[in-house]
């Protein structure tokens, strides 16, 4: 059955959804919970903050201090106006027994579709915002080679265009080892695997910050067992979480449902799902319920905000009919039944049928 969700109205900073009861369906379900009750008899049973880049081979992180060893920087965070340059350097450190080379690029950062993992373009893309304004040495434009259990540091210089647009500017450092580690078929097409490891570079730019989430495309996937009540069905809330703002969001994100009557059917308080959703980027994300009705009308509203933001909030919802079909067509098989017998008593007890003549009129004077 289509899930029915309706459109979200933003008020200021508050985007909330509202939806009608519908009592065709309502009455089709008590109707349904007495035919239930009465014929079948069934058992009841009773974004996150972000690490320095380090695969076990080779990292790729901030350059520590002059005499340092290590960093205490796990990403690049800077700030510039428009028009501004900002200078740092990133190392590339190998920890491996064998020289390594690498190709060292700038690119964008954006949120995987699916679950909104952090993630920097590859290389056969090109970046179209922080890449673009990050300017590498020459000696990068080839490769660079690191010797074992080495280190090189790259200068970078980042360059903020006169037109910048103020807010968070999400991109990245990667270094591709050009060496094939190995091999996967794409279709008929074998491919090359090459490895690469990048550091976050986090850039703001000053003026008007305008955080914005959204929540929507709530909906609601179920699975119930084939013996409704002898096992638990279980659904999966699908939700898309959309940064419409011009800054970094860590979104909170709460699930609750209710069922016929409010009664409440679930009740997950907002946790953090460790996703840092860049501006621009929408991701879809799952959540699991275990144990859910079988036989209900449901509401289930996910709301998210943002710690960051205390104003910043966003909820939808969606509707969806609970109903165990194996039971709900023993109960009509049983019922068409019933029927058939009675109809078949009433006509014994009745007896042959008499049939009266048909007068002849066309004999009549």
């Amino acid at each position: 059955m289509p899930l029915r969700t309706r459109r979200t109205r933003r008020t200021r900073r508050t985007r909330r959804t509202r939806y009608a009861a519908t009592r065709g369906p309502r009455a089709v379900l008590h109707a349904l919970l007495a035919a239930l009750c009465g014929l079948v008899l069934l058992p009841v049973a009773s974004a996150g903050s972000a690490s320095a880049a380090d695969n076990g081979t080779w990292g790729v992180f901030p350059t520590p201090p002059a005499g340092a060893p290590m960093t205490d920087r796990a990403y690049f965070f800077h700030q510039g106006a428009a028009g501004s340059s900002v200078s740092d350097s990133v190392t590339i450190l190998n920890s491996s027994d064998k020289e390594l080379t690498f190709q060292v690029f700038a690119t964008d950062a954006v949120n995987t579709p699916s679950g909104g993992a952090f993630a920097l373009l590859p290389v056969e893309t090109k970046p179209k915002d922080l890449g673009t304004w990050i300017a590498l040495p020459p000696e990068t434009a080839t490769t660079v080679t690191v010797p074992p259990k080495g280190r090189k540091d790259v200068p970078f210089t980042v360059k903020v265009p006169q037109d910048a647009v103020p807010g968070d500017h999400v991109g990245g450092i990667v270094a591709l080892n050009t060496a094939v580690e190995g091999v996967q078929k794409d279709g008929k097409v074998q491919v090359g695997v090459k490895r690469s490891v990048g550091a976050r570079l986090y850039f703001r730019v000053p003026g008007p910050l305008t955080p914005g989430l959204s929540v929507e495309d709530v909906r609601v996937t179920r699975g119930a067992p084939v013996l409704p009540w002898v096992k638990d069905a279980h659904a999966t809330v699908t939700y898309t979480l959309v940064n419409r703002g011009n800054v970094v969001v860590e979104p909170k994100v709460s699930v609750s449902a209710e069922g016929l009557f409010g009664r409440r059917v679930l009740d997950r308080p907002a946790r953090e799902p460790k996703l840092v959703l860049l501006p621009g980027q929408r991701v879809e994300l799952t959540e699991p319920w275990q144990d859910s009705p079988q036989l209900d009308w449901v509401t289930v509203n996910v709301a998210a905000g943002a710690a960051a933001y205390p104003d910043l909030r966003s909820d939808s919802a969606t509707e969806f009919l609970a109903v165990p079909w194996p039971a709900l067509g023993a109960v009509l098989v049983l019922a068409g039944a019933g029927v058939t017998l009675r109809v078949l008593r009433r006509r014994r007890r009745g007896g042959p049928e008499q049939t009266e003549p048909v007068p002849d009129l066309a004999g009549a004077h």
